[in-house]
């Protein structure tokens, strides 16, 4: 299970290394471009949704468990970046291509 830390808080954001690959993936070229999105998740009890205004100002830190980058699948990266283009990306840990 992989984290990802917003805004220099102390409490990450928990992803599985796949889906995590693939937002951060998103997530770069989004901000590459200097482009800010939402992004949403399910809360970790599922009981609510949680999201974030990202934007090149705010600092993001990516930590994987696993040493080797997982392949990533272009249709599930297609389907983020259009996601973020129109409303925001939304993930689950459960998420697959």
């Amino acid at each position: 299970m992989g984290s990802f830390y917003y805004d220099g808080k102390e409490t990450p954001i928990t992803v599985d290394d796949r889906a995590l690959s693939h937002l951060k993936a998103v997530m770069l070229t989004k901000l590459r471009r200097n482009e800010s999105f939402a992004v949403s998740w399910a809360d970790e009890k599922g009981h609510g949704r949680n999201t974030i205004w990202v934007n090149p100002a705010v600092p993001l830190r990516f930590i994987f468990d696993e040493p080797e980058r997982p392949e990533l699948d272009p249709s599930w990266l297609t389907k983020l970046a259009e996601e973020a283009a129109f409303g925001g990306m939304t993930f689950t840990a459960q998420q697959s291509g």
